[in-house]
Parts: C-alpha cells; structure tokens; sequence
C-alpha cells in the first residue's frame, strides 16, 4: 500500500480492545504510519492488547498508547476501529466506546469501521440513515438499526467508512487516506 498519499502530520486513533483481529488493525496502522500518520491505539486499559487470526488464534501483542478514559477527542484527524468478534462485542458495550464513536462522526472526521466493529456504531445508535457494510453476519442489525447494509468492499457515506474483511484492507486503508487528504 505504498501508492498512499503523504500523510505528514495527520492523526489517527485506533479505538480496540483484546482479540481484535490483527490484520485489521495492523495493515492500517503500519501503512498510514509508513505514509507518514502518527497513528495511536486507545483502548479500554493500558498495556498491551491481545491479538487473534480468526477469531481463534492468538497471535501477536500491541501497546496500547492511551485509555478511552484519557482520550482526547480532539487529538485524532481520524479513527479507525478494527473488527474481530470478540474485540467487537465488548466495545459495542463499552459507553466511553460508543461516545467516541459518537463524538467521531459529528466531528466529520472520517470514522473507518471494518467487519464486526460496526456493531458499535450499531450499538451507539448512528447507523439510521447510512449506507455501510460489515461482516454479512451483521446485515440483519444493520438493516434493525435503520442503516442500509450492502455487500460492497468499501463503502464511503460521508465521513462514513466501512469495510467487511480482511480481504478488504487495501480499499479500506486506501479510503482512510484519500479521506484524510479530502
């Protein structure tokens, strides 16, 4: 993903917890760091994070750079919040999570959401009215929701970024800085 447009003094923040999905977080930040970002991962509590592939191996460790208690909203030109089931499910429930969430979007700051984490914004009550897509399994609380899912490998609404898989990454990741460079 080197083709990414210079991204010298953006900001992004990368919202996880443990068993995220590596791949959905680690391509995004290693290529908007390798195009020049400062990107950060926040999480619920410090230290490390624990990574997993598929769901169900555990894989590698990150460092989590700040807490959602000590976020600073304002910091980020951008978020981006990693799938992974179980990472998913316990930030959809996490309120600090889903004020980020919320704050993100009526920032207009691109807000990227990838295969499950959109359960979040499901959960934080912003997908009414948007068109987005996610992990099929999470069409039907989508559309309950009011959003409009569609099986797409990228979808953009507003500020507004979604993605269904890992198999997806270099659009989404490719969306995130044309979004940034907007």
């Amino acid at each position: 993903m080197s083709d990414l447009p210079d991204l010298t003094g953006k900001r992004v923040a990368i919202i996880a917890t443990d068993h995220f999905e590596e791949s959905e977080l680690t391509t995004p930040r290693n290529s908007l760091e390798d195009a020049g970002a400062d990107v950060r991962i926040f999480a619920p509590h410090g230290g490390t994070l624990q990574a997993m592939q598929g769901d169900v191996e555990q894989s590698i460790s990150v460092r989590v750079d700040g807490t959602l208690d000590e976020f600073d909203q304002d910091w980020p030109d951008a978020f981006v919040f990693p799938g992974g089931t179980v990472n998913a499910d316990h930030l959809r429930v996490d309120e600090q999570a889903q004020r980020i969430a919320t704050k993100a979007l009526e920032s207009g700051a691109p807000v990227a959401a990838i295969c499950h984490a959109p359960w979040l914004l499901v959960s934080a009550g912003l997908v009414e009215g948007k068109r987005l897509t996610s992990f099929p399994s999470l069409a039907v609380d989508v559309r309950n929701a009011g959003g409009e899912w569609v099986d797409e490998t990228v979808v953009v609404d507003g500020n507004l970024i979604t993605s269904r898989n890992p198999d997806d990454l270099p659009a989404f990741v490719g969306a995130i800085a044309d979004a940034l460079v907007a």
